[in-house]
């Protein structure tokens, strides 16, 4: 729940910002919701301080800004800040930003030119989309920050730094001028889909053949007795699930290059691919993945039936040619299970979500300091050989239960200090694996926990309150 400025609009459908939808997960397809109007003048006061949207800018779950473009704006903004080989005006030196924008407005410069630009006394290498993209950030953020392709998560990383170098009102800001320019952008580029776009890989047909023949082979051997039912099962998945991925991976290779010239270098070819639209799509996190793109022009794969078990035959074809009658009857189990479990899962989430409230709402910070030396060891989450929650992410704005030095012995946090951003680079620089710090597993206070045990609240991005109900927002 947020508060907003209302404005009068003509019609009755609700109209919202569109950077604000992350938080609401909201979208445009018919969602509808409830609007609460504070009456008095304590809840006004309420609304307007504590709860305005441009108050909530971090997610109280990872600290993360969670106020951040989507969609359009980031495919936009990736367009812009992509270079071209061979651009209009490539190699030109500049003076200034200024000079730069003007020779872009008169038509001299494409966004994508590779150019020189001097700034802060020094000459730069940069294209003509990152000087207009670095126009609309707050001065203090250095140049670099802007100087590369603009994705999805780089740009999560610009709003996360700016927030925190150049403060809240800076952050409001930017953000409006990035959803202007996100979409100004998206609109100019003309990005479209054509079936072209989804591009066959070539040697898809030789990758299936030599699958098929493997099977065989597998079949074969099954046959003569020199193998059990479910040792011929897991080979045959096997050759399929591995033919899938090389499938995926020559298609994500050639993707767009099918319409260049015949001798085309590497490069050439590289950069034709990259301007490929659906490719585009998935390389800045506007839409779709990798995997979704492998089904359009790739190969469908393996397919699980109703009871769970993978079919051994896979799908070869792909939604571009498409699916002859037994497929598209076999891709029917996947399409059912995702509705039965989408219906089912919600009704467990939400009773888990009142079992956890249940046990956590008496967690209230009680007090600023319990005074315990205890605390607990914490190493990144490997699953797998994966890491999947790295240690920065684990400790930054806790604090140390004892002193954290490097190697040489130096003092890096001392016990009892929160570990900030600038510590967190600090221990990864020094090579450190494993942290002791405060938790509030081992808090010493007697009715609720205390402030330092439980570190910052990370949806202000400061060390927590005494009063926050810290057990509801866990749960």
């Amino acid at each position: 729940i947020q508060a907003f400025d209302p404005v009068l609009i003509e019609g009755k459908a609700i109209q919202i910002h569109p950077l604000v939808c992350v938080a609401y997960n909201a979208d445009f397809d018919g969602d509808q919701m409830a609007v609460h109007v504070p009456l008095s003048v304590e809840a006004q006061i309420e609304a307007r301080v504590l709860m305005m949207s441009v108050h909530n800018l971090l997610s109280p779950a990872n600290g993360t800004p969670i106020v951040y473009p989507t969609q359009d704006m980031v495919l936009g903004l990736y367009y812009l800040t992509k270079e071209r080989t061979g651009a209009r005006g490539e190699g030109k030196v500049f003076s200034s930003p200024e000079e730069v924008r003007i020779a872009y407005e008169t038509g001299q410069v494409e966004e994508h030119a590779r150019i020189k630009v001097r700034l802060n006394g020094k000459t730069v290498d940069t294209t003509v989309g990152r000087v207009i993209f670095s126009e609309i950030v707050p001065e203090e953020v250095p140049f670099e920050m802007c100087n590369k392709v603009m994705t999805k998560k780089e740009l999560q990383k610009l709003i996360g730094y700016i927030y925190r170098h150049s403060g809240r009102r800076k952050t409001v800001e930017f953000l409006d001028k990035m959803e202007r320019l996100g979409f100004e952008m998206a609109t100019r580029s003309g990005i479209s889909l054509c079936l072209k776009d989804m591009h066959i890989p070539s040697r898809k047909a030789e990758l299936i053949k030599e699958a098929e023949r493997q099977v065989m082979e597998v079949y074969k051997q099954y046959s003569d007795g020199l193998i059990t039912k479910g040792e011929r099962y897991n080979k045959v998945i096997d050759i399929w699930a591995n033919v899938t991925e090389r499938v995926a991976e020559e298609m994500m290779k050639e993707l767009g290059a099918e319409d260049g010239k015949e001798d085309m270098t590497p490069e050439e070819l590289e950069e034709r691919r990259s301007f490929n639209s659906v490719f585009m799509m998935a390389d800045s996190g506007a839409r779709g993945s990798a995997q979704q793109i492998r089904q359009l022009a790739g190969m469908r794969g393996l397919m699980a039936k109703p009871s769970g078990e993978i079919i051994e035959t896979p799908i070869t074809a792909n939604f571009r040619e498409g699916l002859s009658p037994i497929q598209y009857f076999i891709s029917t189990h996947g399409a059912r299970k995702g509705l039965a479990d989408t219906a089912l899962k919600t009704a467990n989430a939400g009773y888990l979500t009142r079992r956890l409230v249940d046990v956590a709402q008496d967690v209230i910070v009680t007090e600023k300091d319990c005074g315990t030396d205890d605390g607990i060891y914490v190493t990144a989450l490997v699953e797998g050989g994966e890491i999947i929650s790295p240690l920065e992410e684990r400790i930054l704005g806790r604090t140390a239960a004892e002193d954290i030095k490097d190697p040489d012995g130096n003092i890096i946090v001392r016990a009892g200090q929160e570990i900030d951003e600038d510590a967190v680079d600090r221990i990864l620089n020094a090579g450190i694996n494993r942290v002791k710090i405060r938790s509030v597993l081992t808090c010493q206070t007697k009715f609720g926990v205390c402030a330092t045990c439980y570190g910052r609240d990370l949806a202000k991005g400061e060390p927590v309150e005494i009063g926050e109900a810290v057990g509801i927002i866990a749960a």
